[in-house]
């Protein structure tokens, strides 16, 4: 059984409509602050594409109006399933922008945990756009994704605090100076801090870390400067050997 759902947000960006369109609207953009390695087609019907860990999603571009409209349809699954995302751009004086974001579509019978999980994750995600666009506008960000299993969440979030060398608790202004092993340091600040996830903003870089209760833990991070070898490969090493 499928049940519909819809999750609106609206955020104040110090940025200009051009720019906030640039960042939710193309694949460089997308990839410098959301999830995964992105590829848009610049027009209506075209393809945005998302690629997680090998896992290619698709959907369909239903609006593309740029610097004002942008939204996007998966196809409907064999159980009813589908995800529409739009995302509604407005000026304001000083160079500034309103983004308001709607996501809805249907989902299957486990809803409630996955409504709970997408309502929790959006205010994250939008607060990753406005660390972008403030800090590192005009640049375009690597991806880095890895993911690994722990035995549970709060175990993950200690053997991550840990191995980063992270204050405790972790509260956003606090600073971090983290040498994470075989990967560069991290000198820089905590940017969120929930039950769930984190997020550090260094100098050239945003990396959060997400772990469910279940001990599920992924790392989503954005390197603006350049990368040496293999970043991506290191870091996986490293999330594997730490939360094992």
């Amino acid at each position: 059984m499928t049940n519909p759902f819809e999750i609106e947000l609206e955020i104040s960006l110090d940025a200009t409509p051009d720019q906030v369109w640039e960042a939710i609207a193309t694949g460089p953009g997308i990839d410098s602050w959301f999830m995964g390695r992105n590829e848009v087609q610049a027009h209506e019907g075209g393809i945005a594409a998302m690629e997680t860990g090998g896992r290619r999603e698709e959907a369909t571009i239903t609006a593309y109006e740029p610097g004002k409209r942008f939204a996007t349809r998966t196809d409907t699954d064999a159980d009813g399933r589908f995800m529409a995302f739009e995302y509604l751009i407005e000026g304001r004086e000083g160079g500034s922008t309103v983004l308001r974001v709607v996501h809805s579509g249907m989902l299957g019978d486990d809803w409630q945990d996955e409504y709970d999980a997408l309502r929790r994750g959006w205010p994250f995600h939008l607060h990753t756009l406005s660390e972008y666009l403030t800090h590192f506008p005009g640049r375009t960000g690597t991806p880095v994704f890895a993911v690994a299993n722990g035995s549970s969440g709060q175990q993950v979030r200690a053997a991550l605090a840990e191995a980063l060398t992270l204050p405790t608790p972790l509260v956003p202004g606090a600073s971090v100076h983290a040498r994470p092993t075989g990967l560069p340091p991290l000198d820089g600040e905590i940017v969120w801090a929930d039950d769930e996830r984190f997020e550090i903003r260094t100098s050239d870089g945003l990396f959060s870390f997400h772990h469910a209760p279940t001990g599920l833990t992924v790392m989503f991070h954005h390197l603006f400067g350049t990368p040496e070898g293999d970043t991506e490969s290191a870091w996986q090493r490293w999330l594997t050997a730490t939360v094992a």
